[in-house]
This record gives C-alpha cells, sequence and structure tokens, in this order.
C-alpha cells in the first residue's frame, strides 16, 4: 500500500515513455496511437524504415515525441540496443508491448519442417521474450516500475489446424507473461496479456478476402464486424497508465465476444 495521492487522471499519460514492437501498421499501429493520444512518448520497433517513418508522422499529430527505431526482434542484439537506446535518449521506460509477430504459412503439421516451425517461433515467441527481457531491464535500472505487455490471440486457446508453430508461440506468451508478472513484481513492474480476435490487419486480409472465410467466421463475431486498429488503442492507454496499478498476470481478451459465442 502507499501513501501517495492517486492522480487526478489515471489515463493521462504525459511524461509517460512507451515502447511498441511492429508498432509501423495494424494493431501495434493502433496501441502506438493510443498512447501517443494519451500523451505518451512513443517509441515504435519494425523492420521496415518506411513503414515506421510514415507511422512516426501519423503519431506526431498528436504533439508528442515519437522515435522509430528499425529493429529485428529476432536480432537480440538489436533488439538490447534498441531498449538502450530509448531509455538513453528519453532518460525511462514505463511501458513495452511486444506484439511483433508473423503467422507463418497455412501447412498441415506432417509437412512442416523443425526449421518452418522455428521460422514463426523466433519471432513470435522468442522475439516477444528478448523484447520484454531488455525494457525490463531497462525499467528496473530506472527505478521507475512499469508495464510489460505480450499480445496473444485466440490461437493459443483455440486448435488451429496447419498453424502449430503460431498456436504454440501465442501460447507460449501468455505463459511467458504469467512468469513475468510474478517474478518482476517485486520491482513494480506488472505483466499482462492481451489476447485479440479476428482484427482487419494486413496479416489477416488474404484470409478476410475470401468469402467462405468471412461467412463462416463473421456470424460467430457477436458484434457483427472486424476488429480495427482503434480498438485496441484504448485497452493499451489502461495497461500503460496508472488506472492499472494492481492489475498484472492477466489476459484481457479483445474479440468481439467470438470466445463466447
Amino acid at each position: 500500500m502507499t501513501d501517495a495521492a492517486p492522480p487526478a487522471n489515471p489515463f493521462d499519460l504525459t511524461g509517460h515513455v512507451a515502447v511498441v514492437t511492429g508498432g509501423g501498421s495494424g494493431i501495434g499501429l493502433g496501441m502506438a496511437e493510443g498512447l501517443a493520444r494519451a500523451g505518451a512518448t512513443v517509441a515504435i520497433l519494425g523492420r521496415s524504415a518506411q513503414r515506421l517513418d510514415s507511422a512516426a508522422a501519423t503519431l506526431r499529430s498528436h504533439g508528442n515525441p515519437v522515435l522509430p527505431v528499425v529493429c529485428d526482434v529476432t536480432d537480440e542484439q538489436a533488439v538490447t540496443d534498441a531498449m538502450a537506446r530509448i531509455r538513453s535518449e528519453f532518460g525511462w521506460l514505463d511501458s513495452c508491448f511486444a506484439n511483433a509477430g508473423v503467422r507463418g504459412t497455412f501447412t498441415p503439421t506432417l509437412d512442416t519442417s523443425l526449421a518452418e516451425f522455428r521460422e514463426v517461433t523466433r519471432v513470435d515467441l522468442d522475439g516477444v521474450f528478448v523484447t520484454l527481457r531488455e525494457a525490463a531491464r531497462q525499467m528496473i535500472g530506472a527505478g521507475r516500475g512499469g508495464s510489460l505487455v505480450g499480445v496473444s490471440s485466440l490461437g493459443a486457446v483455440q486448435g488451429m489446424p496447419r498453424q502449430p508453430a503460431y498456436a504454440a508461440s501465442k501460447a507460449g506468451v501468455t505463459s511467458l507473461m504469467d512468469s513475468l508478472a510474478v517474478e518482476f513484481a517485486r520491482y513494480g513492474i506488472r505483466a499482462n496479456t492481451i489476447q485479440p480476435g479476428w482484427f482487419a490487419t494486413e496479416m489477416t486480409a488474404d484470409g478476410m478476402a475470401d468469402e467462405r472465410f468471412r461467412a463462416r467466421v463473421l456470424p460467430r463475431v457477436p458484434v457483427r464486424r472486424w476488429g480495427a486498429a482503434e480498438d485496441v488503442g484504448g485497452i493499451a492507454v489502461y495497461l500503460a497508465s496508472p488506472a492499472s496499478a494492481y492489475h498484472t498476470g492477466d489476459v484481457l481478451r479483445l474479440d468481439g465476444g467470438y470466445l463466447k459465442f
């Protein structure tokens, strides 16, 4: 328990420094925009300089500093250097959203080689681990606490035929976040998982272009629409903000009710 007075507006992120991997598009950009709109300084990481620069221009319209950093999360040293650079440039790091991921190909399991399996897990699980480990290192060094967020998927709790690596990775993210929540609580760092459902993004564009897929899936979404990038902004602000100071080790599902129907 603390005697400090609660902030007048717990969702005001002025002075807050947030990092979003895969922040150049889709769900990552949606989170980054929500954070920037709430007043945060945002660093966005990704592999495409062009995409990051375009996203940064959008985010700067909210009037706060934005730092685009070209970084492949499968490169351990690059991630380490990126997190150190962010803390050096802004003084601290308050929240990190490990969102970068790939889906891989739709290949029958019996035809999937170990190399193909690892092409997905090295981004969707190893990359998340390294990202959050290095973010936590900077948070502990700054002594301000913080918030770690891993982006999972409904694939963590539903069978996904022909996508064993993606499903295994996303389930692993959830377990990783639970472990970090327990281990890092002593430093004032909380760790939670966002579990999106069917979102209209570049990653899902091929499936959503298929009329049979739309007819099969969309009627099972009670709100009767696909998720959009702006739908993740609010939950990102909540998890970054003091409003979630006692919220850790949880999975926040964002699927329009899909899993309950």
